[in-house]
């Protein structure tokens, strides 16, 4: 897609797999950050590194197993929440523990039946060694995400407000919570092989915690963190090629030190102090 543009092929996809990492993650990350549900980020990352690691043990496609495995995950967050009276974010830490578990013991036991794994690339992630049909499945989604948000935009900022009084209004509150819960699974798994389990958090949280600092509502927050995530992810990949430096690592790096730059310069903080 960005060939005309990038004569090095290898460049050329690391830059596409970030564009579009960056655009899913964030926007989805906007919700999950106003919903106070960043938990779901991290129990979402683990059960994408799960599934890879069930479908490296069973000699079957590890990114698909991770997609399976991840949505399977999500379709059990709230049926459990709900059968056992748990709050969402408990429901998730237990998940998240399972998750985690699951992946170790699997990773381990393949490593002691001498079978030489290595889990880096599922850890830290390998942008520089990606399928087109990756790169053509991670514009699908963040297509999917752009266009889930401009259908349910209301019930999404009534859901981000209080789920409860959206449910009593009438809105499609399960629907939507359902359809988001996917969208995050799909997401995350597809961006597991460029970012790594350990770090799609840092993509899922960071830059709407960016964002936040300068908007004052969540229209241009949607806005403005995957510009910030576009931003940074594409210096990233300038830089880790130019200075042969670990790609998803340093911009993981790169999005929290421009968090600590934000908080600094924070609109919203010069607002606060003037009142004081």
């Amino acid at each position: 897609m960005l060939e005309p543009l990038i004569a090095n092929n290898v460049v050329c996809h690391a830059v596409e797999a970030m564009v579009f990492a960056s655009i899913a993650c964030s926007i989805l990350g906007v919700v999950i950050s106003r919903m106070n549900l960043a938990s779901i980020g991290f129990t979402m990352s683990h059960a994408a590194f799960a599934g890879a690691s069930i479908g490296m043990f069973l000699e079957m496609n590890a990114q698909m197993a991770a997609i399976a495995f991840s949505v399977g995950v999500a379709a059990l967050i709230g049926p459990i929440s709900d059968k056992a009276k748990m709050a969402a974010d408990a429901t998730l830490g237990v998940l998240f523990a399972l998750c985690m578990a699951v992946a170790i013991f699997l990773i381990s036991y393949m490593q002691y039946l001498g079978k030489g794994l290595s889990a880096s690339s599922l850890l830290f992630g390998d942008v520089i060694s990606l399928y087109r049909e990756e790169i053509y499945a991670l514009a699908a989604v963040s297509l999917l995400t752009i266009i889930f948000v401009l259908l349910f935009y209301k019930e999404i900022c009534a859901i981000m407000f209080n789920m409860k009084i959206a449910q009593a209004s009438g809105m499609r509150v399960q629907v939507v919570y359902y359809i988001l819960l996917f969208i995050i699974a799909l997401s995350v798994a597809l961006c597991l092989n460029i970012v790594g389990g350990l770090l799609i958090f840092v993509w899922l949280v960071t830059p709407a915690s960016i964002a936040s600092q300068f908007c004052f509502d969540v229209k241009s927050m949607f806005i403005a963190a995957p510009l910030v995530a576009l931003l940074v992810s594409a210096f990233g990949v300038w830089a880790g090629f130019e200075y042969t430096l670990p790609i998803a690592p340093l911009v993981a790096l790169l999005l929290t030190g421009t968090f600590g730059l934000a908080v600094m310069l924070s609109t919203k903080r010069k607002v606060t102090t003037r009142r004081h």
